[in-house]
């Protein structure tokens, strides 16, 4: 742990697309994922996300790889993402407000319905940087096992001392009404994209 002992959230989430990622079965995810992570960016409590190989701008934290739930999907790659956030009410004000949620609101045009926990959160040390493989591994933990201080859910989440926490749902709504301040010109966007 550092000297200060502060602690980042990771969070990684997977999915699978109902067609290959070109397709105009999956326009809509398409056309509002910039949009997606240029809200994750503004967003209040946002640290950072891992980018892709071979993309140009941000780094990828090492080799992406896949959870087993992609075996027989007929796909090599698949949606997922990997990022760090300063706390829990933080992520969960992005993640079910604004950008995202409208995201999540079409997501079952776009998505196969999962046998799977579409995210897994764990707590790390601030000046950790979490790999794919992390977000794997955790990942298929929570799935076989159960949430526990090691990957959890917004459902049952964990604080960064190790034990069950609650997560403070007044914070919550006063960060997404932080976020939906600088996000106003995004929102817009997205609402008038095709589904």
């Amino acid at each position: 742990m550092p000297a200060d002992g502060r602690r980042h959230l990771a969070m990684y989430n997977f999915g699978l697309h109902v067609a290959a990622y070109e397709s105009p079965d999956v326009e809509g995810f398409r056309l509002r994922e910039a949009a997606n992570f240029e809200a994750a960016a503004r967003a209040h409590g946002f640290i950072g996300r891992s980018g892709y190989a071979g993309e140009p701008g941000i780094a990828c934290w090492g080799e992406q790889i896949f959870p087993r739930f992609i075996a027989g999907s007929g796909f090599a790659t698949a949606p997922s993402s990997l990022s760090l956030w300063a706390d829990i009410e933080s992520l969960m004000a992005f993640s079910y407000s604004g950008v995202h949620a409208d995201a999540l609101k079409h997501a079952r045009h776009w998505n196969v319905r999962q046998s799977w926990p579409p995210l897994v959160l764990w707590w790390l040390d601030a000046d950790t940087v979490p790999a794919w493989k992390d977000g794997v591994e955790r990942l298929e933990q929570l799935h076989d096992n159960g949430p526990s201080a090691r990957a959890f859910s917004f459902k049952h989440p964990y604080g960064p001392d190790g034990h069950p926490a609650e997560i403070d749902r007044g914070r919550v709504k006063e960060i997404a009404a932080l976020n939906a301040i600088g996000q106003g010109d995004l929102l817009a966007h997205v609402r008038a994209l095709k589904v």
